[in-house]
């Protein structure tokens, strides 16, 4: 390109090839004049390179993010898509058996069993729901539960604060729920009770479930399954570390405390 110029600018615009040049009757081709060119062309391909290599950055960076959203979008709902697979099956061999028994029961297990799957279905996929609807498919899934172990296991289910305009990312809070009938039924603890507390507070969800649970020295018993890491890989992509998650237990008993922030 220096040379192009060179022989341009003498062709088409002036003779005088280098007239910042002391010497007289310099030749198109003299070392200075080609030098003083390349360093001009140098100032141009510089800036044009940056404006390019610039241009470039932010689109590598747009894509980048843009896959990362995607990723982690991607993430949550496999997340959320193992959450329960268990439970239906339960919930099927106890239908089952109701049918088998032509059980009175078993109408109202078809219907709270379809309102539970039409909520998994239609609003799981949703980035966030009004904790109205969570509650209410949380109130299902215990009223199943409850179809399940019948009178042995009560469930002390309270809520306080106002929910009104408050939303909630879809089928985040049953898992705990879950590993509380889980680990808190066992037919050796007897009639038990389950505590489940939900409080809003200002902008924040205060979130508690306390079971009882078999001495893991008497029996061997596993508190923490691929359902609570999913449970707490879930929560760190969505709220990174704007949330507080803390398990308490011992030999007894096992209660998870949980603080998020409300839409």
């Amino acid at each position: 390109m220096t040379l192009v110029r060179i022989i341009f600018t003498y062709e088409f615009v002036t003779t005088n090839v280098f007239p910042e040049s002391e010497k007289q009757g310099n030749s198109i081709f003299d070392f200075n004049y080609i030098l003083a060119a390349f360093i001009g062309e140098i100032y141009v391909i510089g800036f044009t390179t940056a404006i390019k290599i610039t241009i470039d950055y932010v689109k590598n960076l747009k894509r980048t993010e843009a896959l990362e959203k995607q990723g982690l979008k991607n993430e949550l709902s496999l997340l959320k898509s193992q959450l329960q697979p268990h439970f239906f099956f339960n919930t099927l061999n106890n239908l089952y058996s109701l049918t088998l028994e032509k059980s009175d029961q078993a109408p109202e297990t078809v219907v709270k069993l379809s309102e539970f799957m039409s909520y998994v279905i239609y609003q799981g996929n949703k980035k966030s729901v009004p904790i109205i609807d969570e509650i209410k498919y949380i109130q299902n899934y215990i009223d199943l539960e409850h179809l399940r172990f019948g009178d042995r296991v009560q469930v002390d289910f309270s809520l306080t604060g106002t929910i009104e305009g408050r939303k909630i990312p879809p089928l985040l809070l049953l898992q705990f729920i879950e590993n509380a009938f889980k680990h808190g039924t066992d037919y050796e603890l007897g009639s038990v009770i389950l505590y489940v507390e939900i409080n809003i507070e200002d902008n924040w969800l205060y979130f508690k479930t306390k079971n009882n649970k078999i001495d893991p020295e008497i029996k061997n018993t596993k508190t923490n399954g691929i359902g609570l890491k999913n449970t707490k890989r879930r929560l760190g992509l969505l709220y990174k570390n704007k949330y507080k998650l803390t398990l308490n237990k011992d030999k007894n008993y096992f209660e998870v405390n949980l603080k998020i922030p409300l839409e």
